[in-house]
């Protein structure tokens, strides 16, 4: 079974159902606590009953700086949203690790954003080197992967669409809400990870629901793709993507080919002119909720409560 840390200002604890029990450990890093592994494991055998976590100030479940890399387009559903069809090339992105923040800070949005979307994703912990050239097999994940966070992959839609610019519109403050818990897994556990469900509402209504099955690149595919340029050293994120039901969605065929004959500056003013009209895009006050589960709770990433401020 997987077990559940949370990070707080006083150190790290592991989560048993509503209870916490401190790691007695001197790790400061997510690097620190995962080569102290047996001090994990001591805290969750613990026979202490732990304070109420309720009680307790969740901060993002992994330490920056840290390398945060993002697949595109990477669930079926949220490339037919997107407008793809055929075959998608594996597509990844940075993210600024200053973008990590709390599971229940507020999402702070720049005052030149007008569209900001929402994008659950499952991000993969590394929890050892992958260096350029690894190729990593399903039997491999165990050795590389340590754990798994949820995440938020906060877009600024009118900067990455308008600016073909993918590092910074998701690299604002904020813009990573991560947490609140690393699960940490056992070599068992990744057998499950396709039945991970990934759902996200806002202010109560569900806007994204899909299991990993939906996934086109998965995740020892993805590290192997990733490692022909890139290395990964422990505690570095992988965001695997994100399944349909976010705000921005492509326009229809036709409205597409009448846009791709405009000018760029009149196609793009025609693009978010009707996307004014769009009520799913984030609004200050919206509160969002995301979780990650599979079925039977053997894996459980908690629930993350963020809401949206800043200029209107």
């Amino acid at each position: 079974m997987s077990t559940n840390v949370m990070r707080t200002t006083d150190g790290w604890w592991v989560v048993r159902d509503e209870r916490a029990v401190r790691i007695e450990t001197k790790a400061v890093t997510t690097v620190d606590l995962l080569a102290d592994r047996d001090a994990v494991r001591e805290a969750a055998t613990s026979a202490e009953s732990g304070t109420p976590v309720a009680d307790l100030v969740a901060l993002p479940p992994v330490t920056t700086p840290c390398r945060v890399v993002a697949q595109m387009v990477n669930y079926r559903s949220h490339a037919k949203d997107s407008g793809f069809t055929g075959d998608i090339p594996p597509t990844f992105f940075r993210k600024a690790s200053g973008s990590v923040s709390g599971p229940h800070e507020e999402i702070v949005r720049p005052s030149h954003v007008k569209f900001l979307d929402y994008e659950v994703e499952l991000a993969l912990v590394m929890g050892a080197p992958l260096p350029v050239g690894t190729v990593v097999e399903e039997s491999d994940l165990p050795r590389y992967v340590a754990g798994l966070v949820l995440t938020n992959d906060v877009s600024a839609r009118d900067v990455q669409l308008t600016k073909t610019q993918f590092y910074e519109s998701k690299s604002y403050p904020t813009f990573t809400p991560t947490g609140p818990y690393l699960a940490l897994l056992e070599p068992e556990d990744f057998a499950h990870l396709l039945n991970l469900r990934l759902r996200l509402s806002v202010n109560g209504e569900p806007r994204q629901d899909r299991t990993l099955a939906d996934m086109i690149v998965r995740p020892a595919q993805a590290l192997t793709l990733l490692a022909r340029f890139q290395t990964l050293d422990p505690g570095d994120l992988l965001l695997t993507g994100t399944p349909g039901g976010t705000a921005l969605k492509a326009p229809p065929k036709a409205v597409e080919k009448i846009a791709a004959l405009l000018p760029p500056a009149l196609k793009w003013k025609a693009f978010f002119n009707s996307q004014a009209k769009n009520p799913r895009y984030l609004r200050n006050g919206d509160l969002i909720t995301a979780t990650i589960a599979t079925p039977d709770g053997r894996i459980d990433l908690g629930e993350q409560r963020t809401s949206v401020t800043g200029t209107p």
